[in-house]
């Protein structure tokens, strides 16, 4: 395994993140070398997949090149330091088993270093679109000063209030901040956050690994979302990822199901309650002794299960 690498090239430090947070006068200072031991993932970071094919390709490129870009780290003593930026780097790196990594070291706070890695990861369309969307949520959050219930909240009020009210949001204070954190960001417009992002955090769970693990994009797990039985959409799922369907075949796949649904009687619990009693007046086994005594063994069970269920 080696141990550090000579870049082929002088280093180029990527400072858009920075840029983004603090302009782009802010002089970042020269690269260094640091034990890769020294350095330690911060606790929260708004990516969590790493795609392994894309990850052995880094690795190929650093065994042959050496690592081209510094990691953005922050010193937390005099001896260790947190990550900021760049960790796809130092998973390569580990994986390497590198004994150094060239950085520059910088002081942030624990906001601004969140910042960088978020801004970092957009610039450079690392994260997917769940983790994405999750990613803006939260710095908009951040920079709001709300939560992301009340980004959401605020983002869908431009969609469906009074004229009025939507005149006075979108010329409230907090409604320019945000549209010009949309701006700065350049990816997405606070309309098509709302309609194409935010339906993404309500997909099902195995939909949502599916797009984490890069195994569909999300118009198709928008449109496989669609299929209200689990079963079903489970079946599509893997039918998908398995065959590389087209969004066009998945959306003739949903139309068959839902004709075939169509086609089908839905019977449901208040259906057949409505339908058993129905039967059971228009039977009378209360003429018949033997049967009544039955039936009132079963009744009984029914209403110890309703008084179990009332007392739970």
């Amino acid at each position: 395994m080696p141990t550090s690498k000579t870049p082929k090239q002088p280093y180029q430090i990527n400072t858009q993140g920075i840029d983004l947070l603090f302009g782009a006068d802010d002089e970042a200072p020269p690269p260094q070398s640091i034990p890769l031991k020294s350095i330690q993932l911060p606790p929260q970071q708004p990516r969590r997949y790493f795609d392994p094919q894309k990850l052995e390709s880094l690795i190929t490129s650093i065994q042959q090149q050496g690592i081209l870009q510094p990691l953005i780290v922050r010193p937390l003593d005099d001896e260790h330091y947190e990550l900021v930026a760049g960790e796809r780097r130092y998973r390569a790196a580990q994986t390497l088993a590198l004994d150094t990594v060239p950085v520059v070291i910088r002081t942030f706070s624990n906001e601004e270093a969140w910042e960088i890695a978020l801004l970092e990861n957009l610039q450079r369309e690392d994260l997917n679109p769940v983790e994405e969307t999750e990613a803006i949520l939260q710095l908009l959050a951040n920079r709001l000063q709300i939560t992301s219930d009340e980004v959401i909240a605020l983002i869908n009020l431009t969609a469906h209030p009074k004229r009025d009210s939507v005149h006075n949001v979108m010329h409230s204070e907090q409604w320019l901040q945000l549209e010009s954190i949309f701006t700065t960001l350049g990816r997405v417009t606070p309309n098509s956050f709302r309609v194409n992002r935010l339906p993404l955090l309500k997909l099902p769970d195995e939909i949502k690994d599916a797009l984490n693990q890069g195994q569909i994009d999300y118009t198709k797990a928008k449109a496989i979302a669609s299929l209200k039985d689990p079963q079903q959409r489970r079946d599509l799922l893997e039918k998908a990822v398995t065959q590389s369907l087209s969004l066009s075949q998945i959306k003739e796949e949903i139309t068959t199901l839902s004709r075939q649904a169509a086609s089908t009687p839905i019977i449901t619990p208040q259906k057949t309650l409505s339908d058993t009693y129905q039967r059971l007046k228009n039977a009378q086994l209360w003429k018949d002794p033997q049967k009544w005594k039955k039936a009132q063994t079963l009744l009984k069970k029914l209403e110890e299960l309703i008084e179990e269920n009332v007392s739970n």
